[in-house]
């Protein structure tokens, strides 16, 4: 990754790219949200079922390309190509943080 990102956050995407559903819902607090498409995943469980579903689903490489901050939350633009309907694209990853994890994330286009 060529951009600064915040431990956590950079622990995520390491562990995206990395295909580990159980690293990934370590990234977050027991009581997270996911929001990706049209979808909402709540707890630690859910999280990282739907980060296993997604990863048997489709391969893809992840690139963080920027990051800003909105309002409270900060946000990653990251580059996905990938097997998945319609890539390659630039997705924008929503993040809250609680006490050095991640407390809601939002995916969108």
């Amino acid at each position: 990754m060529d951009i600064e990102l915040p431990r956590i956050i950079a622990e995520y995407f390491d562990a995206d790219i990395g295909g580990s559903a159980e690293a990934v819902s370590r990234c977050f607090i027991e009581s997270a949200v996911v929001k990706d498409e049209g979808n909402t995943y709540i707890g630690s469980k859910a999280i990282r079922d739907w980060k296993a579903a997604s990863s048997r689903k489709y391969t893809y490489t992840v690139e963080p390309v920027a990051i800003a901050t909105e309002e409270e939350r900060i946000v990653v633009t990251s580059h996905l190509v990938g097997d998945f309907p319609g890539s390659p694209v630039d997705l924008r990853y929503f993040f809250d943080l609680a006490g050095g994890k991640i407390a809601q994330l939002e995916i969108m286009i």
